[in-house]
């Protein structure tokens, strides 16, 4: 049982939902502004799939935060 959940917190790579959360933001929005598809959002905020870095980067930006506060 412990196992289990030490494996899912190591899942929890980025902090984008928190991130979008803290900044009054939804997923839509960002989808919009980075000209991506609100499913890709969805699925970097559920932790099903990573952005590169260079999208980090980029929502970093959009964010107005620094591109490390999005990654655990």
């Amino acid at each position: 049982m412990i196992i289990d959940s030490i494996d899912i917190e190591n899942d929890r790579i980025n902090r984008l939902k928190v991130v979008l959360a803290e900044k009054n933001k939804k997923g839509k929005w960002l989808a919009k502004q980075l000209g991506k598809n609100e499913a890709t959002v969805s699925r970097w905020c559920s932790n099903t799939t990573q952005p590169s870095l260079e999208m980090l980067v980029k929502i970093a930006k959009i964010l107005n935060v620094e591109a490390k506060d999005l990654i655990n």
